[in-house]
């Protein structure tokens, strides 16, 4: 059974790739063009219909607030991370604005999945080597420059539970360096969604979306103590949506 459910998440999850294809399709037109305001727009329309699509065929249930907290123009949602579910129920409850992902490199190799991530405008980090993790921060903030928004999880990889890991110091140079404003994003229960079982399970999810922190004009004091700072504000948050 447990098998079973597995597969049947891969293959929904494959199928609803196929299901954007005229996305993808339009997305690489309007990269080729410079037509960037038209590719973010396409980006987002592909992913909340991937993440929505996916998420509902799972059974899960998300009671998402704040989303009248994201402002205009580029900026970097800051996640705690719990499970694989992650970046398909933030799709699906920020549906109007792209965003890529910092995201580990062995995605790329997914068939379809690492195409489509990259295709978002992610960039892939190896950790293991810190010229080429810098080499990609810097690729994030060309694309941050270019209007387009990013993600990251500080933690660097799956609590796979309720218990929040610590972020990464320097892991939000990303924002800091350019003056982008992070947007702290507080996610529980999604290790409910595969983590706790092993197998696809259907499951209540909450998404608070915190006011945006402007870093444009921090000191180098404030900007050093930023992960430590949002770190704060999601671990807390998570607390209260414990329980």
């Amino acid at each position: 059974m447990k098998l079973l459910k597995n597969v049947l998440m891969g293959m929904w999850m494959y199928w609803d790739l196929i299901h954007i294809h005229r996305n993808k399709v339009n997305i690489h037109k309007y990269r080729a063009q410079g037509n960037f305001e038209a590719e973010r727009k396409e980006i987002s329309i592909g992913e909340s219909t991937w993440g929505k699509n996916l998420i509902r065929k799972v059974g899960v249930t998300v009671h998402a607030e704040g989303q009248e907290n994201i402002p205009e123009g580029a900026v970097v949602f800051v996640a705690n991370h719990q499970s694989y579910a992650d970046i398909a129920v933030l799709t699906s409850v920020i549906d109007f604005k792209q965003f890529g992902f910092i995201a580990k490199e062995n995605l790329r190799k997914l068939p379809a999945f690492g195409e489509w991530i990259y295709d978002v405008r992610s960039v892939f980090i190896k950790r293991e080597d810190p010229r080429a993790s810098l080499r990609a921060i810097e690729k994030g903030i060309e694309y941050l420059g270019q209007g387009f928004s990013m993600g990251i999880f500080p933690e660097g990889t799956r609590s796979k539970g309720p218990k929040m890991g610590e972020f990464k110091r320097g892991s939000l140079r990303l924002a800091t360096k350019p003056g982008i404003p992070v947007v702290p994003i507080t996610i529980s229960g999604t290790y409910k969604l595969f983590e706790e079982k092993g197998y696809a399970s259907p499951a209540e999810v909450n998404v608070y979306i915190h006011p945006a922190i402007e870093t444009k004009d921090m000191d180098k004091k404030e900007a050093s103590e930023l992960a430590e700072r949002v770190a704060k504000i999601i671990k807390e948050k998570l607390a209260e949506l414990q329980g």
